[in-house]
C-alpha cells in the first residue's frame, strides 16, 4: 500500500544527503541583509524575497523578509515543499542571474532557515523575532498556503496573524541547541513497520500498565511481605526491552529467559526485609531485630531443608539472646552483628524464597504478554476501520551512506481524534478523554520545533497535539506517576557539558535521550513510534552508525549498560571511518558492574575520567515539568567518563590533556547556581529544602538496585 504519510526511500535519502556542518559558525546566520539591485521576478518580490550579498562568503544569497529564511539558490515557485524536501534537492533547477554560483559553490551547505518556519530557532532567546505575514491568503507564498502550526496557535486561543501572540510558541528558557547539525553517517534504511501511535491505543496501554504495576505490588506484599523495591518495575521494563522481540514498544512480550534477572535480583536483595541506610544507634538496633524476626518467620513458612531451618533458627535465637544481654552496644556493634547474621542466614533464606520470587517474575511477564495481545488487537481494529493494512511491502533501499535522519514509519497513520489543550500558569495541559498530561511552555515550544524539523506527514499540524499527548503519556507510564519516580533514570548532562563536548570532541548526537530531555535534535530514544515525529533515530541498540561523534548517558540499568558496551564495540570494530563514543556511567565498584569492567579493559578505551560524587550535576529527568530551581541535582555517586574510539576517531577527536582539562573545567559551572541566581531571595530557602528532598529521593533511586550493605 502506498504510504500517504511518509516519503519514498529515494526521497528520504535525498532529504538527508545534504552535508551538514558541525558548528554554527560554519553556517550563515539570520542576516541583516545588504541589499543588491533587485533582478528577481515580481512573484518572488511579492512573496518577500530579496537578493542580498554575503560579505563572509563573498557571494549573493536570497533572503525572505517575512520568514527570515535565507537560501544560496534562487527560490523556485510552486516546486519546493520544505516539509518533504527541506533542502530543495528535488526542486526543478532554475538558472541564477547576476553572479551565477558554480558547481563547487552549489555543493556548499545551504542556509538552515525554512521558508514557512514561524518562530526563529529556539536555541537563543536573543535572536530576532521572525515576522509572520499579516494575511497568509493575501501573500502569494507558493510553498505553503497557510502558516504551519495554525491549529496549535488556535488551540492556545492565539491569532496566527498576531506576531506578538505567536511568540507564545517561542521558549523563554532553553536547555538545548537544535541548530547543531549531525555528523553521524549511517546506511540508508527502510521505514519501520511499527504501528503509528494513536491516543485510543495509548490510553488502553496506560491503563493496562497501571494495572500491571498494581499486580506487581500485590504479589510482592502477599508472597514475600515486602513492598516492591523502588524503581524495580521501571528497571524491569528497561532490562526486558534489551532482549524483547515482541511488537509492543513498551510492554515485553517475547523474552528469553522469562524470569527477569533484574527483577529477581532486586526482590531477593529485599528479602527478608529491605536494609536501609543507618544513621543512629537505635535505628541499627531496630533493624537487626526486624531482620532476625523476618528471617525466622520466612524459614518457618517455606519448604526449606532441615539443615537450613536449623542454621537460621540457631543464629536468630543467638541474636535475640545477644540483644537482651548487651544493652550498651554501639551502632557499629549492631551493624557488625547484622552483617554476621546476613552471612549466616542469607544463603538459606534466599534458597527458601527462590521459587516464590521466580513465580512473581514469571507471572508479571505472562500478564504483560496478555496485555500486549489486547493492545495489538485494539490497534489493528482501528487500522481496519480506516481501511489501512498492517501488511506493507518492504521498499527497495539503496546501499549508500547518508547522514542520519529521523526514523520513518511504513504504515500510514489513521486519522487521530481531537485532543484538548489549555494553559495553566505557564504549563500546557493536554487532555484526552479526561486523562491529562502536562508539559511546561518552554518544553512545549521545544516539541513544536522538533516536530517542525522532523515530521513529514503533517504539514498542517493537525496531528501535533494527539501525538504530543501520546508521547507524554508514554513516558509518564514508563517511569511511573509517583513523586520524583523515574527522574533518575531520565537524568541528562548539564547544558554546559554538552556545549563543551560539541566544541572539544565534535559531539552532535545523543545515544540515550528523549524528545523531552535531548540537547541535540538528533538522538536515539526508547520509542521510535512516538518519538520519530520529534527527531528520534530509534533505539540505540538498533542504530548502526558508520561514523560520527556520540555521547552516551544510559539509564542506570546493568543489563542495558552491558548490552550498550557490546553494541559499541561491534560498531567500532566494523568501521574504519572516524567513530567516537563518550560514555557516562556510574562508578559502581561494590560489586563492579560488567559494563564498567568491560569498557576499562576494552582495546578501544582511549581515556577515562572519574567525577567525584556531589561534585558534579545532572539535569532532572522531570525537567519538562519541574520548577526552575529543581532543574539540576547533585550526583550521589562517582561518574566514570570513558572515551571509546577507533583509530580514525582517535585521530580526529583525541582526548588530549588540554581538551580534558577544559571538559573538567566545564563541570565547575553549576547549572543550579545559574538557575537560582534569577530567583528571588525570599523563595531561596523553600526551594533549597525542596531540592534537598529531591536529591535524597534521586539518591535512593540511583542506588537502590545496588544496595547490598546498609552501612
Amino acid at each position: 500500500m502506498a504510504n500517504e504519510n511518509h516519503r519514498s526511500p529515494a526521497e528520504e535519502a535525498s532529504l538527508m544527503s545534504h552535508s551538514p556542518g558541525t558548528s554554527n559558525q560554519n553556517q550563515p546566520s539570520s542576516p541583516k541583509p545588504m541589499r543588491l539591485v533587485q533582478d528577481l521576478p515580481d512573484e518572488l518580490v511579492q512573496a518577500g524575497w530579496e537578493k542580498c550579498w554575503s560579505k563572509r562568503e563573498n557571494r549573493p544569497y536570497y533572503f525572505n523578509r517575512f520568514t527570515n529564511q535565507s537560501l544560496w539558490e534562487m527560490p523556485v515557485l510552486g516546486q519546493h515543499d520544505v516539509i518533504s524536501d527541506p533542502l530543495g534537492l528535488n526542486a526543478a533547477p532554475m538558472p541564477l542571474e547576476g553572479g551565477v554560483a558554480d558547481a563547487s559553490v552549489e555543493s556548499k551547505q545551504r542556509k538552515r532557515r525554512f521558508s514557512e518556519e514561524v518562530p526563529p530557532s529556539s536555541n537563543s532567546v536573543k535572536k530576532p523575532k521572525a515576522d509572520v505575514p499579516g494575511n497568509p491568503a493575501a501573500q502569494p507564498v507558493p510553498s505553503s498556503p497557510s502558516i504551519p502550526g495554525t491549529s496549535v496557535l488556535k488551540a492556545w486561543c492565539v491569532s496566527p496573524e498576531d506576531k506578538q501572540q505567536a511568540a507564545l510558541l517561542r521558549p523563554t528558557e532553553v536547555y538545548w541547541d537544535l541548530d547543531i547539525q549531525t555528523n553521524a553517517v549511517i546506511k540508508q534504511r527502510a521505514p519501520s513497520e511499527v504501528l503509528s501511535p494513536h491516543p485510543e491505543v495509548e490510553l488502553l496501554r496506560s491503563q493496562l500498565i497501571l494495572k500491571l504495576r498494581q499486580h506487581y505490588r500485590e504479589l510482592c506484599q502477599q508472597r514475600e511481605g515486602i513492598d516492591p523495591p523502588r524503581e524495580s518495575f521501571n528497571r524491569w521494563m528497561l532490562e526486558r526491552k534489551v532482549v524483547d522481540k515482541g511488537t509492543d514498544p513498551l510492554l515485553p512480550s517475547d523474552c528469553e529467559p522469562v524470569v527477569s534477572p533484574s527483577m529477581f535480583r532486586e526482590i531477593m536483595n529485599d528479602i527478608p526485609i529491605r536494609l536501609s541506610r543507618i544513621k543512629f544507634r537505635e535505628e541499627a538496633k531496630r533493624l537487626l531485630f526486624k531482620y532476625a524476626e523476618a528471617a525466622k518467620r520466612l524459614i518457618e513458612s517455606r519448604s526449606a531443608s532441615p539443615d537450613s531451618r536449623k542454621v537460621v533458627k540457631w543464629n536468630v535465637e543467638d541474636t535475640f539472646s545477644w540483644l537482651r544481654r548487651d544493652h550498651s552496644a554501639s551502632k557499629e556493634d549492631y551493624m557488625d552483628r547484622l552483617e554476621h547474621l546476613r552471612k549466616q542466614c542469607g544463603p538459606h533464606v534466599s534458597a527458601a524464597a527462590k521459587d516464590s520470587v521466580e513465580g512473581i517474575c514469571s507471572k508479571i511477564y505472562y500478564i504483560s504478554l496478555e496485555y500486549v495481545k489486547r493492545i495489538r488487537e485494539k490497534h489493528l481494529a482501528i487500522l481496519k476501520e480506516n481501511n489501512i493494512s498492517a501488511e506493507v511491502e518492504a521498499p527497495e533501499v539503496q546501499d549508500r551512506l547518508v547522514y542520519c535522519y529521523p526514523v520513518r514509519l511504513a504504515i500510514p497513520s489513521p486519522p487521530l481524534p481531537s485532543v484538548e489543550m489549555h494553559m495553566e500558569n505557564n504549563v500546557a495541559c493536554v487532555r484526552y478523554k479526561g486523562e491529562m498530561v502536562k508539559v511546561s511552555r518552554n518544553y512545549f515550544s521545544k516539541l513544536w520545533l522538533l516536530y517542525r524539523y522532523s515530521c513529514i506527514d503533517d504539514s498542517g499540524f493537525e496531528k501535533f497535539l494527539p501525538r504530543v499527548w501520546c508521547l507524554l503519556r508514554r513516558y509518564q507510564m514508563m517511569f511511573g506517576v509517583g513523586l520524583y519516580e523515574g527522574t533518575g533514570l531520565q537524568g541528562a548532562l548539564p547544558v554546559h557539558i554538552f556545549e563543551a563536548l560539541h566544541k572539544l570532541f565534535g559531539v552532535s548526537f545523543e545515544c540515550f535521550a528523549s524528545p523531552l530531555n535531548c540537547y541535540f535534535k538528533q538522538y536515539c530514544s526508547a520509542f521510535l513510534d512516538t518519538d520519530g515525529y520529534f527527531g528520534s533515530r530509534g533505539p540505540c541498540l538498533d542504530f548502526f552508525p558508520i561514523s560520527g561523534s556520540f555521547e552516551a548517558n544510559p539509564p542506570f540499568c546493568e543489563e542495558l549498560m552491558d548490552a550498550m558496551v557490546s553494541h559499541f564495540e561491534k560498531l567500532l570494530e566494523s568501521s574504519s571511518e572516524p567513530l567516537s563514543f563518550i560514555v557516562f556511567i556510574p562508578e559502581w565498584r561494590d560489586p563492579p558492574t560488567p559494563a564498567l569492567t568491560r569498557m576499562e579493559q576494552s582495546k578501544f578505551k582511549r581515556h577515562q575520567l572519574i567525577l567525584p560524587a556531589f561534585d558534579h550535576e545532572y539535569r532532572s529527568g522531570s525537567q519538562h515539568v519541574c520548577k526552575k530551581e529543581e532543574m539540576y541535582y547533585k550526583a550521589v555517586h562517582n561518574t566514570a567518563v570513558l572515551f571509546l574510539q577507533n583509530s580514525a576517531g582517535f585521530a580526529k577527536w583525541e582526548p588530549t590533556p588540554e581538551r580534558l582539562q577544559e571538559l573538567v573545567a566545564a563541570y565547575k559551572h553549576s547549572g543550579r547556581t545559574l538557575s537560582s541566581s534569577s530567583s528571588s531571595s525570599s523563595s531561596s530557602s523553600s526551594s533549597s529544602s525542596s531540592t534537598a528532598d529531591k536529591e535524597r529521593e534521586l539518591g535512593r533511586e540511583q542506588s537502590s538496585s545496588r544496595e547490598t550493605n546498609p552501612n
